[in-house]
């Protein structure tokens, strides 16, 4: 079920009326129907990968009720960590990898001279499988690390892992952070609600307004990169620059304030990565929930940066590409990896990986020129790496990246009338974020706006602009990996 779709939009006010009005006083009736509730939302799209969610939820349950026996010695914890981690990474490995694999394999073996029948099944590739097997597996490795004490709540346990909101494009939350706010009493507040709401507004604007209309174009142009100027280019790769950002940032505000809206709180996913001064402070801020999974369950756990400087180059790139490999089984998100290691490193070589750890112009209207230079650059270099991430191979992206370089690019990019008017509310969207970039959203700080007529009028206008700018309904881009 879309976010973006009419069956959500019933289905929600749903879920929210039953959830409060009628099991409001009984914890577990509560998290019986959110779990009820979230597997009907996952089934929508086939009621056969339940089966799956299923089964990674009862191993890590019961992988971590063995782990968390005290009289368990550590052979035996370790076993039952590494037996939960080999089912998810499993299932996982096998859905998502299996063919790509094969595939590469059989080109290595025909490049040598040999001849190799490729072998390969017809899968499909389960939503959001990448996002909760993360998800289950941090909750068995802090079990182990003794952060967290095993769930002896099935029904809560189950509802944590599959929990609608954030079930297929996340934010990955942590088992420390979430579990618990299952076996808390919840108690609905207006002003929670109400923030929930702008929330979702200002996401549902992101996706369906900025990235989905940004995405006819962006089609356009990578259908026929060699076809196109250096110009149209360019622009195409600014727009999916946009694109991308709208529709994953905009998935996780609407899960954000889905999640609100049922007393719970969810980590913060993005945090404004277009207004970053380095690389490093863009993955500070994009995709935070994944980053910093990677970061404490890998890159941490390898050394980090506290062994040498070739083991530190070695744990970087390992960070990175495992990164590529998460977003997809193609090489082009395994380069797209490599070149973010390679923007990083200089930057963790030389210390100067944390120097932008604040707002960029905080408290100002607008930034110093020196960092207006500073974003414009670090948004360029993202902009480059996302054509990887955009090409449906290597070869795609190299057309792409050298058409990009070529004479016309300065020439007058062939665009029609409505793509130069939606340039205008691009612009228009990156002064609204700028404005409430010291904010969790963008729009978040609308509440206070007095009188009440501005304010209500602003929502209205979103609105208006969600129904006269939505396009077909299309796919959350993450909802593939």
């Amino acid at each position: 079920m879309l976010f973006n779709s009419f069956e959500f939009l019933i289905f929600l006010p749903i879920v929210f009326m039953v959830y409060w009005f009628v099991f409001q006083k009984h914890l577990k009736a509560q998290n019986a129907f959110l779990l009820l509730a979230s597997y009907v939302f996952y089934g929508w799209w086939d009621y056969r990968f339940l089966g799956l969610i299923a089964l990674s939820s009862i191993v890590d349950y019961s992988c971590g009720l063995k782990i968390g026996q005290q009289y368990q010695t550590k052979g035996k914890k370790q076993f039952y960590l590494g037996l939960s981690l080999a089912v998810n990474l499993g299932l996982l490995g096998f859905f998502k990898y299996f063919n790509f694999f094969i595939e590469s394999t059989t080109e290595m073996i025909n490049a040598f001279g040999f001849q190799a029948n490729p072998y390969s099944l017809k899968l499909i590739l389960p939503v959001g499988i990448s996002f909760y097997t993360f998800q289950t597996m941090s909750y068995t490795i802090d079990v182990f690390r003794g952060k967290l004490k095993p769930s002896k709540d099935m029904v809560a346990f189950f509802a944590y892992v599959s929990f609608f909101p954030q079930l297929v494009a996340g934010p990955i939350e942590r088992a420390t952070q979430l579990l618990p706010q299952f076996h808390r009493q919840r108690v609905f507040k207006y002003s929670e609600g109400m923030d929930g709401m702008r929330q979702i507004l200002w996401g549902l604007f992101k996706k369906m307004v900025i990235a989905d209309n940004c995405a006819v174009y962006v089609d356009q142009v990578f259908a026929d990169p060699a076809g196109q100027s250096g110009s149209n280019l360019l622009v195409g790769a600014l727009f999916f620059s946009f694109q991308i950002y709208g529709d994953f940032s905009g998935y996780s505000d609407i899960a954000i304030g889905t999640a609100r809206l049922f007393g719970f709180k969810l980590m913060r996913n993005f945090a404004y990565p277009y207004f970053s001064r380095d690389v490093a402070e863009f993955w500070r801020r994009w995709h935070i929930s994944l980053s910093t999974w990677f970061r404490d369950y890998v890159y941490i756990p390898l050394g980090g940066s506290k062994n040498g400087r070739r083991k530190t180059i070695a744990n970087v790139f390992i960070i990175f590409l495992v990164s590529g490999l998460w977003h997809g089984a193609n090489w082009t998100f395994v380069f797209w990896g490599g070149l973010n290691a390679i923007y990083f490193l200089p930057l963790l070589l030389g210390k100067k990986h944390r120097v932008h750890l604040d707002i960029v112009a905080q408290g100002k209207t607008c930034p110093s020129l020196k960092e207006l230079g500073q974003m414009l650059f670090t948004f360029s270099l993202v902009t480059l790496t996302w054509v990887l991430f955009r090409s449906s191979d290597i070869q795609e992206a190299w057309v792409y990246l050298q058409g990009l370089w070529s004479p016309d690019l300065f020439s007058k990019p062939q665009l029609d009338i409505r793509i130069y008017l939606f340039l205008g509310l691009i612009v228009c969207f990156v002064l609204i974020e700028w404005r409430g970039r010291e904010s969790e959203f963008a729009i978040q700080k609308m509440a206070l706006f007095r009188p009440a007529i501005v304010r209500y009028g602003f929502y209205y206008s979103l609105v208006m602009m969600i129904f006269l700018f939505a396009t077909k309904e299309q796919e959350f881009i993450y909802f593939q990996f």
